[in-house]
């Protein structure tokens, strides 16, 4: 199966400071490897017109138990984390120094238990499970935590 996630409003590359938020320059946004935050998958700078990923992994049909992520598929694959409370993939939100090096400060959290059943049983069927969201949020600064529905929203079809 393939996971895409298209994401659209990034936050730019330069973010001033508001809130919590220390304001930060030269922003980009990857997917995190699973348990090597270091690693990152597609790098887009803050301020692309948009972005989208593609991943491979798996989506197992299982027994209903702790380990399933919703209803008896459990996806895996080498950028899908497995934490207490569920299966998901980060989106990590970090700098770039003139050296090309990549500081976190901040990431978003895609868990896979807040698909609902039906369509998660259709994408293992289709073999493609999207996810559409903003990468902003309401104040303009880089989308971070949990991104739950509606914020995001997650189907069964190939993407466009």
């Amino acid at each position: 199966m393939q996971i895409h996630i298209e994401g659209s409003r990034l936050p730019g590359r330069v973010c001033r400071p508001g809130g919590d938020f220390a304001g930060y320059e030269n922003i980009h946004v990857g997917v995190q490897r699973k348990d090597r935050p270091g690693e990152l998958f597609g790098l887009l700078p803050g301020d692309a017109p948009s972005a989208s990923w593609t991943l491979d992994c798996t989506a197992t049909p299982t027994a209903t138990t702790a380990s399933a992520t919703a209803d008896g598929v459990e996806i895996s694959g080498p950028y899908v984390q497995d934490r207490l409370g569920g299966r998901f993939v980060y989106l990590s939100w970090g700098t770039v120094d003139e050296n090309g090096l990549f500081s976190m400060f901040r990431r978003a959290k895609l868990m896979f238990a807040d698909i609902g059943a039906d369509v998660l049983e259709a994408a293992a069927r289709s073999g493609h499970l999207t996810a559409r969201l903003p990468l902003s949020d309401a104040k303009g600064q880089p989308l971070c935590a949990r991104v739950r529905p509606p914020v995001i929203e997650w189907s069964a079809a190939a993407p466009a």
